[in-house]
């Protein structure tokens, strides 16, 4: 039995990147939830606008997490909404999908930040399987824009379209990436329990299934979610840890299993909603 001082437990939340202070109000933003990680968006994830770089505040941001000792491998930034790899309806977007993706990882390279999570994308009508090709394809592109930062697939629901819903979709698109080595996963709690996988009452299986067709290798980060819809309900909406389906008592498993150790765990919950984020950090903590 593992004790809690050997378990590696990384945790945070996704913190807000804003005027005036930026990437290091983000930064005491984690601090203030006694958080030992965080999840940035470099701008605002439902457009492509780009605030120019030299308001990002970089030098006072590294200085901020050296003070407190917060990795700088441990700020994740999650990628736009709005891109889609997975278009093969329209030349266009799938091109502007890859350019925005590249000049977003070039804008992290000089952050100094290295994982990028984005959703796989959607076929929209098109075949599945060409919309997986299309997506292995963006991801070969993107990944020439540099040769470091790293890019973690988000499992999805199962929406209609919807690319990522599965494993074996992921497993599809890692098995065919160039830079197999630079290509992960980030679960979603909320999402794989509305996907069909039952993390709540058998979190084992899930886990061996993963580890056996992708690998527990790949698991970089997980988004730690309640979920508002039941188990395969195929619906998309966090809900505050407590407040949902899945419970607290399942997600603390997740957070404190053994085989989860070093994971990168990132709450995604409502903001201005019931429970306070500091709350919902130190009760998964304790």
């Amino acid at each position: 039995m593992r004790s809690d001082s050997e378990y590696n437990l990384i945790i945070g939340r996704h913190c807000l990147v804003k005027s005036p202070s930026f990437l290091p109000g983000a930064v005491r933003e984690a601090l203030n939830y006694d958080a030992n990680a965080l999840m940035v968006y470099l701008g605002a994830p439902q457009n492509s606008y780009r605030q120019p770089l030299s308001k990002l505040k970089i030098s006072e941001f590294q200085s901020c997490l050296q003070k407190n000792n917060l990795n700088i491998d441990n700020v994740i930034v999650h990628g736009p909404y709005l891109i889609n790899l997975g278009n093969t309806i329209n030349r266009k977007i799938f091109e502007w999908s890859v350019e925005f993706l590249k000049k977003e990882i070039i804008r992290m390279e000089k952050v100094g930040l290295k994982t990028l999570i984005i959703h796989p994308g959607s076929s929209l009508d098109a075949d599945p399987e060409a919309s997986l090709s299309q997506i292995v394809t963006g991801l070969n592109l993107v990944l020439q824009a540099s040769p470091n930062v790293k890019i973690a697939l988000e499992t999805m629901c199962q929406r209609k379209n919807e690319m990522g819903g599965n494993f074996e979709q992921l497993e599809y698109i890692i098995n065919r990436v160039e830079q197999k080595e630079r290509i992960g996963i980030c679960w979603d709690t909320c999402h794989l329990y509305a996907a069909g996988y039952d993390i709540k009452n058998n979190l084992e299986k899930v886990i061996k299934e993963f580890d056996k067709k992708i690998g527990l290798e790949k698991l970089w980060v997980i988004h730690i979610n309640d979920s508002a819809f039941g188990l395969g309900e195929k619906k998309d909406r966090h809900e505050n840890i407590g407040y949902g389906k899945i419970g607290w008592e399942a997600l603390k498993r997740i957070v404190w299993h053994p085989q989860l150790s070093g994971k990168i765990k990132l709450l995604e919950t409502p903001r201005n909603k019931r429970e306070s984020y500091q709350e919902e950090i130190r009760v998964l903590k304790s």
